[in-house]
């Protein structure tokens, strides 16, 4: 956990508070005092969301190199290996838990092939593949496959991997949201 996550739990737990002191205040007839506290609040927010995206403007696109973990939390995912023949791109991923006490997983994992032109493949089912979404225990680590089928004269090839599902990232400074790209993973040794 970063600062920033810190950060984006200390402000909603601000606002939280903040609504309802706003609301007590309605309720109790003090419409100014209410007001007051509603515009500090979006006031705050709007410089909040404001510092977010210029993060995300200047911030350049992270690169991975095979082997190297990026971590969402507890739950790390590495390209451990990649070889190219023919058609296919077959990649080896590593998932890992970092957790120390409560198992997990990750879903809505979106996984992809780009080249140089900005083409993107995505993974062909196979029946060996598993489950990236797997149930993790504290501390384990599974292994995986993913098969993608490209032209065989694709060009520097790297990986992306990112999520769908709740865009959490919107809201905390410094991670791949807003105009900063997902980080790419160099599929060369």
């Amino acid at each position: 956990m970063s600062i920033f996550d810190l950060l984006f739990l200390a402000l909603l737990l601000a606002t939280v508070l903040t609504l309802c002191a706003a609301a007590g205040f309605a309720i109790a007839g003090r419409g100014q005092q209410s007001l007051r506290l509603l515009r500090r609040l979006g006031f705050g927010a709007a410089l909040y969301f404001a510092v977010i995206i210029v993060v995300s403007l200047i911030a350049p696109r992270r690169t991975f190199n095979l082997g190297d973990t990026q971590c969402f939390d507890d739950w790390c995912i590495a390209a451990t290996s990649a070889s190219h023949t023919g058609n296919s791109y077959v990649v080896s991923l590593r998932i890992s838990s970092r957790a120390r006490r409560v198992s997990q997983r990750e879903r809505d994992l979106l996984i992809r092939l780009v080249d140089r032109d900005g083409q993107t493949y995505t993974p062909t089912s196979q029946p060996s593949d598993g489950d990236l979404s797997s149930l993790l225990a504290p501390g384990e680590s599974l292994d995986f496959t993913r098969t993608f089928s490209v032209p065989a004269n694709i060009r520097d090839p790297h990986l992306v991997i990112s999520h769908g599902g709740f865009p959490i990232g919107w809201f905390i400074i410094g991670y791949d949201s807003w105009f900063r790209k997902p980080p790419l993973i160099s599929l060369r040794a």
